[in-house]
């Protein structure tokens, strides 16, 4: 029956570089934020199947300096959350800085503030393991060849049982130049498991690689290995990085992302158990499902994370983050509904990229309308808000205030290289200050734009085909801002944000 199977993607979403922990009956799991902040969202689940989002470990991401303003592909890469000694733990990589962590008593918080464990160029996605049998502690980690010139290694150290240091230079302990055929290792995860160290970590890049497995009786190596997870005959391209996690009842379980364009790295859950030979076997016999039975947990209600939004007096919800380190003033609470957005001033107004005060939420991965209505305050020319799709390349539409004091229905974009935007259909009379805004999102995140200025929705401009970033999908954005110059330009109000199926 329909209700005994599950069907993938499990999160269908822009959730890069899962990692998740069974803690009691509850499983959790963070992922990959990037530059945005807050950062390291937090997940809960009952039955691996139905998540909701319940919070950020990472309020601002530091140094602060750093992200004051848009860091698309850097800051937080590839996180693994742990529970040991009764916390919570995160570890992760920042590309420019070194590892880092953070850990908490309940996975709602208090978190604690970044703590540096180790400094370097190019140290990426760690992995840290307590290792019960002997009250050791070990870390693992990879390398980005952008920043290190190095790649398609795994480096081994000890680590001090607090996690707050290491205890040694670190050891090469798995060598992709060494194992013929496998290039680019990376985002391993660490395990104990019937005397062996287990390190699950992908190669061959995101687009058209393989998930691989790895095991020694000493954490050091020598290590072989095995592809336990790839595309087969299947439609998933690259089962790429993700994490273990048995159930209460003793069930195996695998989560892992796929790339999948503008779009982002969307979540999969694999079947997963041991062979005669006590290898894992991930999947149908090492292919991704499409469609399994469920995991053998309590029964929940069918969740998603939250996209819809009435802002209740003025605050947002978890799902929003800012592309950059937020700065007191973006948002106003107040009394009734609504997003009151200051037109905050930047010499940067023509391209939304630069802009760290654009509030963001994920690109959902199935055909959907996006809707939110706007009215904008502020009386300055050149004064806009409005509702964007943005990647390496740009669509919003939205409100402008034009020189005489009118406001108009404006349509923008911007191509990947382009460093202004133009029109993408012509500007219109907003009588009333106000609009309900509308984007399609339809098959290949190719979107379609319109308005309803009060007299019924209309089409504006061409379809934008979406891009994502570097490492990150597509985005939505809400936005005001003004160009640079004396006094306090006003503010934007947006309500009734919903997101619903086409």
């Amino acid at each position: 029956m329909a209700d005994e199977t599950y069907e993938n993607p499990v999160l269908n979403a822009d959730w890069s570089d899962p990692d998740v922990v069974c803690v009691g009956d509850d499983f959790y799991l963070t992922a990959s934020s990037f530059g945005r902040a807050p950062g390291l969202p937090l997940l809960h689940s009952r039955n691996l199947v139905d998540w909701t989002l319940v919070g950020h470990a990472l309020e601002r991401l530091e140094p602060a300096a750093e992200f004051d303003s848009p860091r698309h592909d850097r800051g937080v890469w590839a996180p693994s959350l742990r529970h040991h000694d009764d916390r919570f733990w995160i570890f992760w990589g920042d590309p420019d800085q070194g590892v880092f962590q953070v850990n908490a008593p309940e996975i709602r918080g208090p978190w604690t503030r970044p703590h540096l464990v180790k400094e370097g160029k190019g140290l990426i996605d760690p992995c840290p393991l307590w290792d019960e049998e002997t009250g050791e502690a070990y870390l693992v980690h990879a390398w980005a060849k952008s920043r290190s010139g190095i790649k398609n290694r795994l480096t081994g150290h000890r680590m001090h049982p607090d996690g707050t240091s290491l205890l040694d230079d670190g050891k090469v302990i798995v060598d992709g130049d060494r194992i013929p055929g496998w290039f680019t290792i990376e985002g391993p995860k660490l395990y104990r498991h019937d005397g062996w160290f287990w390190i699950l970590a992908p190669a061959g890049g995101v687009e058209t690689g393989w998930q691989g497995a790895f095991r020694s009786r000493d954490f050091f190596g020598p290590y072989e290995e095995r592809i336990v997870l790839e595309q087969k005959d299947t439609d998933v391209n690259g089962p790429h990085q993700g994490g273990w996690v048995r159930t209460p009842s003793g069930e195996d379980w695998f989560l892992h992302f796929q790339q999948r364009g503008a779009y982002g790295r969307v979540v999969h859950l694999q079947p997963m158990s041991w062979g005669a030979d006590g290898w894992p076997v991930l999947g149908d016999d090492g292919a991704p499902v499409a469609v399994h039975r469920r995991p053998a947990l309590p029964p929940q209600p069918a969740a998603a994370p939250a996209t819809d939004d009435d802002f209740p007096g003025g605050r947002f919800g978890r799902q929003w983050q800012w592309t950059a380190n937020p700065q007191d003033g973006w948002a106003t609470q107040h009394s009734g509904d609504g997003l009151r957005l200051s037109c905050v001033r930047t010499a940067d107004a023509h391209d939304l990229r630069r802009l760290p005060h654009v509030l963001t939420q994920r690109l959902p991965g199935t055909p959907s309308a996006v809707e939110v209505e706007l009215e904008l305050h502020g009386e300055e020319p050149g004064a806009r808000a409005g509702l964007a799709v943005l990647g390496d390349a740009y669509a919003w539409i939205g409100l402008q205030r034009g020189t005489d004091g009118t406001v108009h229905l404006v349509h923008r974009f911007a191509e990947s290289a382009a460093e202004r935007e133009r029109d993408a259909a012509h500007p219109r009379t907003a009588p009333h200050g106000a609009v309900r805004l509308r984007i399609e999102i339809g098959a290949g995140a190719r979107c379609r734009f319109a308005y309803d200025l009060g007299d019924g929705r209309r089409r504006s401009g061409p379809v934008f085909a979406a891009t994502p970033w570097r490492w990150v999908g597509t985005l939505l954005g809400l936005f005001a801002l003004a160009p640079d110059g004396p006094g306090r330009p006003g503010a934007a109000t947006f309500t009734r944000f919903r997101i619903s199926p086409l």
